[in-house]
């Protein structure tokens, strides 16, 4: 759906579709390769099944459900990545999916609980405050805090709805801009530039730039030490 190849050398982590809102094997095995050839760390993307969709309609799903789709996603991309030599180091929700476990505390809880049976070592990517921050915490799960570069925030800190005005920033500069605002807050340890977006990999050099010019350092989060 973008760029990859060119997206993915910009990046210090990427979030990989697990086949339920976008990809499929072959594609995730390309995408993984990126990954290995670039030196950038991977991160499950899991999401409801939803490929018409992409993974952006609230379905409904049990939190048993939810754990064992989340679990089976993990699953699969860990053993296309132990192929590809990469380890999947964090998992984060995608779409509708990760906006309810913002503020569902079962569905959170059914996150965790699946990536915890999977690997108590791997991360949690989300953002500050919400349910699955308060669940993975309480868990002793490592957790990445996570804020959106070309995604427009309210006053109030949430992200405005998609199809809304403001939903998204156009305009790489001021992406980047913003990507400096959230960084300086202290509040995320990780940026999010979708690719998918037209214009991802023009943001996420611009980005980069950015932030390095307003003097932070990029990589990866580092492993779990819990």
């Amino acid at each position: 759906m973008g760029d990859d190849a060119t997206l993915v050398p910009l990046l210090t982590s990427v979030n990989v579709a697990c086949g339920f809102h976008a990809g499929d094997p072959s594609t995730i095995r390309e995408t993984l390769a990126l990954a290995a050839a670039h030196g950038v760390a991977v991160n499950a993307h899991v999401s409801f099944p939803d490929l018409q969709g992409f993974g952006r309609r609230d379905l409904a799903a049990s939190p048993e459900q939810i754990e064992a789709d989340t679990l089976y996603q993990v699953g699969a991309l860990a053993a296309l990545a132990d192929a590809a030599g990469v380890q999947v180091l964090a998992v984060k929700p995608h779409g509708a999916l990760y906006h309810r476990s913002l503020h569902d505390p079962a569905s959170a809880a059914a996150i965790v609980a699946a990536v915890k049976s999977w690997r108590p070592t791997a991360a949690v990517v989300t953002a500050p405050d919400g349910a699955l921050f308060v669940a993975a915490n309480a868990a002793r799960l490592t957790v990445v805090t996570e804020g959106y570069v070309e995604r427009g925030y309210a006053p109030d800190g949430q992200l405005i709805p998609r199809g809304s005005p403001g939903d998204v920033i156009e305009d790489p500069e001021a992406a980047a801009s913003q990507a400096v605002t959230l960084a300086r807050s202290g509040r995320y340890r990780s940026l999010c530039v979708h690719g998918d977006a037209r214009l991802a990999a023009v943001v996420a050099t611009a980005t980069r730039a950015a932030l390095a010019d307003a003097g932070f350092d990029l990589s990866a989060p580092g492993p779990a030490t819990r």
